[in-house]
């Protein structure tokens, strides 16, 4: 009897302790040691914060990176090379839910962030009420005396970028946005530009012009970036190249002109750099859409150009040790990106996804080409593209007598080019992938408004060019990859940290949790 009131007295006291860890205790226990929660405790506050969000970024597109650059190499067992974040000492889980749905938007998601508050989809550091303006981390480390910035390789008034400095009921109203950015007093704005500088209807003023009179140095070519240095005051740097939603070029097409992620991240510590400290965010944005075209590759060099950005980062901290703080984290995943396919069964083959050199976006440029060219659905040749197919995917049409010619070489051991004969034979088009080629090149000859619209249809190619889409599907399942949404998923994401405070990211917690813990640790309330 004794024993069973001790037993008892033992699990009621365990479900008390797990309610007070899930209720907002301060603090709780993991090997042996305590963690603060969300109180920073330590003696000193670091003078350089770093906030990395790899939008739509989460475990499976920093997995598949890390097995795609050791898959480069010729290795005989299964193995990855760790991307320079995941090798921080601490590391966490943060869930990512929206005040009126389990899956977030980037939104809600950075508004949790930033501000530490719940709110619904679509609603820029608002209640979901609309009604009350929430103040962000970057506001609260301005109003500190630190110096602030804010890069992306998105648009610079997109959902993530806008919730460390704008407060709007919609992330649509794009220009309202802007005008918020140029009133920031932000001391560094750099990547992609913005996407309705004259407003919706091109009648406004225009608010670069805007951001100019508020004390900001615009600049939008490469050689008055590159001469930018700690002299020069506020700044507004927009990349030379962008797409046609104001964003850089996706990396997998390897635009040398471009100015990199990497590079904004690095030119921003230089202008940041000062005796009162700053703050910076750096999003690397097109992981996410990468991830809504279940594009693997085009996501895989998201990542790993992303990787380049936190790497300046970490060269900054190896001079400055005792004084920083990097946390690299996603506001959600996007694809439901899966490293298996069903298809392939247990087998992987991420080598094969190095034969892809073009982003879905570009690709559809060549096939809005190829349409404007005068092809409709009755007369366009699927054999046309081919050689551009090949080129841009390593996808190939073989007649029997290849495809027979290259399995005799293949099923030769002790033929030197087995191996590549058996990768041809791989990245060949079966005549199911030519059939679905072919109806997809139908649909893309349609103008939008007349592409089917059935629910299969819609699976196929979720609202994207069909031909594209199923290119990309093809190379996406012969590398063993699969996706379950053109949308974001609710998954959890990672956290990742090194520096001052670190070891408050370690545990599984709420994105809101991200804002208690990095103005705790800033000092800044």
């Amino acid at each position: 009897m004794v024993k069973r009131r001790k037993w008892l007295l033992g699990a009621l006291a365990l479900i008390m302790s797990t309610s007070l860890f899930f209720t907002g205790c301060e603090t709780y226990k993991v090997a042996s040691k305590t963690i603060q929660v969300n109180t920073f405790e330590g003696k000193k506050n670091p003078k350089y914060v770093f906030l990395f969000i790899g939008d739509g970024m989460a475990l499976p597109q920093i997995n598949s990176a890390e097995i795609y650059l050791a898959n480069q190499k010729d290795n005989k067992s299964p193995s990855i090379q760790k991307l320079n974040f995941t090798q921080f000492p601490s590391q966490g889980m943060a869930t990512t839910y929206a005040a009126d749905t389990f899956i977030t938007d980037s939104a809600s998601a950075g508004t949790a962030i930033a501000t530490g508050h719940k709110t619904n989809d679509g609603v820029i550091n608002m209640d979901p009420a609309k009604k009350e303006k929430y103040t962000s981390m970057a506001e609260l480390a301005k109003k500190k005396g630190m110096k602030v910035g804010v890069v992306s390789s998105v648009s610079i008034d997109h959902a993530t970028p806008a919730v460390f400095y704008a407060h709007n009921e919609s992330r649509n109203n794009y220009y309202d946005i802007s005008l918020e950015l140029s009133k920031s007093n932000f001391d560094y704005f750099a990547g992609g530009g913005l996407k309705q500088p004259t407003g919706k209807d091109k009648d406004k003023p225009d608010a670069y012009a805007e951001a100019e009179k508020n004390g900001y140095k615009v600049v939008k070519d490469k050689a008055s970036f590159e001469k930018l240095d700690s002299k020069s005051g506020k700044v507004f740097a927009v990349s030379p190249k962008l797409d046609a939603d104001k964003a850089l070029p996706f990396a997998i097409n390897k635009d040398k002109e471009t100015i990199t992620l990497a590079d904004f991240t690095k030119k921003g510590i230089d202008l940041l750099e000062n005796e009162k400290g700053f703050f910076m965010m750096v999003e690397g944005g097109k992981v996410d859409w990468a991830g809504h075209a279940n594009d693997a590759a085009s996501s895989i060099h998201e990542t790993i150009d992303f990787d380049g950005a936190v790497k300046e980062a970490i060269d900054f901290y190896n001079k400055h040790p005792d004084d920083t703080l990097i946390v690299t984290t996603a506001d959600h995943e996007t694809g439901g990106f899966t490293i298996g396919f069903a298809g392939t069964g247990y087998s992987t083959f991420f080598k094969r996804i190095a034969n892809q050199n073009i982003s879905y976006d570009e690709f559809t440029k060549k096939v809005e080409e190829y349409k404007k060219a005068g092809h409709t659905p009755d007369n366009a040749k699927l054999e046309d593209l081919l050689p551009l197919i090949k080129e841009q995917y390593g996808l190939e049409a073989m007649d029997t007598a290849k495809y027979n010619e290259l399995y005799k070489i293949a099923s030769d051991e002790k033929n030197a080019g087995a191996k590549e004969a058996e990768e041809k034979i791989a990245m060949a088009l079966s005549p199911k992938d030519l059939e679905d080629l072919m109806a997809a090149l139908k649909q893309s000859m349609l103008d939008k408004k007349d592409r089917a619209a059935d629910e299969q249809s819609k699976l196929l190619y979720g609202g994207y060019d069909p031909l594209t889409m199923a290119l990309t599907h093809i190379m996406d399942h012969k590398a063993g990859i699969g996706f379950t949404t053109y949308s974001h998923t609710g998954i959890p994401v990672p956290v990742f940290a090194k520096g001052i405070g670190e070891e408050m990211f370690e545990g599984y917690y709420d994105n809101t949790d991200l804002f208690e813990k990095l103005t705790s640790i800033m000092g800044v309330s």
